[in-house]
């Protein structure tokens, strides 16, 4: 079930990030010990706490970064929530892709604007958001979500960010080995949890050069889908990374890490998509006692100091003077 693009030139979205308050802006009011309220400004309504309340009237036409003082005194400053804001917040079916993961996602997978990028799953609409931010009104995010509950909450929560509609956006219900039907995409990202499944159609869809990104948990996920993107011959080596936070308190002299961190959240598996009918060169490492088994006999052929026929180097084996690249 695919989310048909209207005829005609593709309307603007609806939500104005800058300017003054609007009624149905979304608008993050924090008080002094740093506890954000995020509301939307309507017209005669007000904002209650048990501090008092602001009336929604005093907000709307007033530029972000302006103080409001409760019926009870106490002041609140007022901004637009950022896009990191609205995804840490935003209702949740799937987990979402932190921004850390997000912003990592865009610069290693290299999505720019204009790119036609495939999406798996969709999950909450996180990352779909941040795609769209990337992509722009002129590109094309295509994201493919099995679940129809979570396709809907993907759906309110883009929708709701963005003020209605994106004209780039188009979501379907379905599994993306079995319903993908674009083809010439510059990204593929896989957020799902067995990635190494679709590789086949992925290879399809994928210009030459193109990026294929997985966001993915855990180790043996990692090293699977690493495995499977070396053994399936249309990819180039493989990337494997993963990026942890570590916010500072700062006041005065004491300047230290936060006892709190965002550690693991997942790791990112990146590889080029290479020309039809290209094999990749053999690549040239030392790899750790035990990385890769062999049958008894090979083991025992090893230990004798045999060499394949011809006397040649094993592929995976340093030549006498040769640096082996470090991992």
């Amino acid at each position: 079930m695919s989310e048909p693009r209207p005829n005609g030139p593709a309307p603007a979205t609806g939500r104005v990030p800058h300017g003054p308050f609007r009624p149905g802006d979304q608008v993050q009011l924090t008080d002094p010990k740093g506890r954000v309220n995020t509301i939307t400004l309507q017209p005669g309504k007000q904002y209650h706490s048990h501090k008092g309340s602001v009336p929604h009237d005093d907000i709307i036409g007033s530029p972000e970064g302006t103080v409001y003082r409760t019926t009870g005194g106490t002041e609140y400053l007022a901004f637009r929530p950022l896009l990191t804001d609205f995804t840490l917040r935003m209702p949740r079916g799937a987990a979402v892709v932190y921004p850390k993961d997000a912003a990592q996602i865009i610069a290693m997978a290299d999505i720019f604007p204009g790119a036609r990028v495939i999406e798996a799953g969709a999950g909450s609409g996180a990352l779909s958001c941040f795609l769209l931010r990337a992509v722009g009104e002129h590109g094309l995010l295509s994201s493919y979500e099995r679940r129809p509950d979570f396709a809907d909450i993907a759906r309110a929560n883009v929708e709701k960010f963005f003020g209605g509609p994106h004209p780039a956006w188009r979501l379907t219900v379905g599994s993306l080995e079995h319903a993908l039907a674009e083809t010439e995409a510059d990204r593929v990202v896989l957020d799902m949890l067995a990635p190494w499944e679709p590789l086949d159609a992925v290879a399809k869809a994928l210009i030459p050069g193109g990026i294929v990104c997985a966001y993915i948990a855990t180790t043996t996920q990692m090293s699977r889908i690493v495995e499977d993107l070396r053994g399936h011959g249309g990819f180039a080596e493989p990337h494997a990374s993963e990026t942890m936070l570590r916010t500072w308190h700062v006041d005065g002299l004491a300047v230290r890490p936060d006892h709190r961190m965002i550690g693991h959240t997942g790791f990112l598996v990146t590889a080029r998509r290479l020309a039809d009918g290209v094999t990749p060169p053999a690549r040239r490492r030392r790899p750790a006692k035990g990385a890769h088994p062999r049958s008894n006999g090979a083991a025992a052929q090893g230990a004798a100091g045999a060499r394949p026929e011809g006397g040649a180097a094993a592929a995976g084996d340093a030549a006498p003077g040769d640096t082996a690249p470090q991992d």
